[in-house]
């Protein structure tokens, strides 16, 4: 068995998400403690007990999500003595691969807390409301999404594509009228199903620089070490430990599409047979059976998927 650790994105987040961690593995709790901390705010009540609509907000969702991730994996070595080094690889999703990174040593709990804080402030304030858009095109392969674009750039407006999720399942982001003339074209062209995504800003498409500046100027400040497993990054689909690189990666993810079914690919051919999807929900287990039907999954957001992923990883 070859090992991956993927961590989720925006999407995953939940009220209750990471409570049972923090109630069974005194090191989860230590997490979401630090997490508080580190922000000047009890993140965790909201979490467990609060309002959906004030986690879903981006600046809280971001750090929610990565805490509940680096919980599980501090609670997977802690309780059943199964470190993030017994994985070839880390990979996470959009705002998941500074969880990848944290998991991985390469980035204190912290100053990934505040960095994401400031990534969700950044990404939300980038572009004003109802400005911005993205839609999913499910059933498109990469030339129809391709075409989609080009057909929503005809409006003069930004049309990217953000997200390659899986096969058939591909996000395009940009200004509302561009998204529109591409789910236009999509849904004229034989595109299975083209729809508008309910979300706060246009994720991952050039309208994002003002939130990659603000990025490249939190990061210059934070120190990042080689993490102690490399990283698979959204932007290349491919391995990277060298701390300057991350660091350029982690900026140009902002604006640049998630490459994730690459991402899921060289992981594969690199030997890959086994993930841990660490943290909240099961979103990148379900799009992998899509990509790779071979590798194995497991969730590992609760004491009983920590149990049950240890007595399979060890039987």
């Amino acid at each position: 068995m070859t090992l991956a650790f993927i961590f989720p994105g925006q999407g995953s987040q939940e009220i209750g998400m990471g409570k049972a961690l923090a109630e069974a593995f005194p090191a989860a709790k230590a997490v979401f403690d630090e997490v508080d901390e580190a922000l000047g705010q009890k993140l965790s009540a909201l979490m467990w007990d609060g309002d959906i609509a004030e986690l879903t907000l981006t600046a809280n969702t971001q750090p929610a999500l990565m805490a509940h991730s680096v919980a599980a994996m501090r609670a997977l070595e802690a309780g059943f003595g199964i470190p993030v080094t017994q994985a070839a690889y880390v990979a996470g999703h959009s705002l998941g691969e500074y969880s990848a990174l944290c998991a991985a040593g390469a980035i204190s709990l912290a100053d990934t807390a505040r960095l994401l804080r400031i990534r969700g402030n950044a990404m939300q304030a980038a572009v004003q409301p109802g400005q911005g858009a993205m839609a999913a095109l499910l059933g498109a392969d990469y030339a129809q999404a391709e075409a989609a674009c080009a057909a929503g750039r005809d409006t003069g407006g930004v049309c990217d594509i953000a997200n390659d999720n899986a096969p058939g399942q591909l996000v395009i982001s940009g200004t509302r009228a561009a998204i529109d003339a591409a789910v236009a074209w999509s849904q004229a062209n034989g595109v299975k199903k083209a729809m508008a995504l309910n979300v706060s800003a246009p994720f991952h498409c050039a309208l994002m620089q003002p939130a990659a500046d603000a990025m490249a100027a939190a990061l210059a400040d934070v120190a990042i070490r080689a993490p102690a497993v490399p990283l698979v990054a959204n932007v290349t689909a491919a391995s990277c430990i060298d701390p300057e690189a991350i660091r350029q990666n982690l900026v140009a993810q902002v604006t640049g599409r998630v490459r994730w079914t690459e991402s899921v690919q060289f992981m594969v051919a690199q030997g890959v047979t086994t993930t841990g999807e660490a943290g909240a929900g099961k979103v990148l287990t379900v799009m992998q059976r899509r990509i790779e039907k071979a590798l194995n999954g497991h969730t590992l957001g609760t004491p009983a998927d920590l149990e049950a992923f240890a007595a399979a990883t060890k039987g």
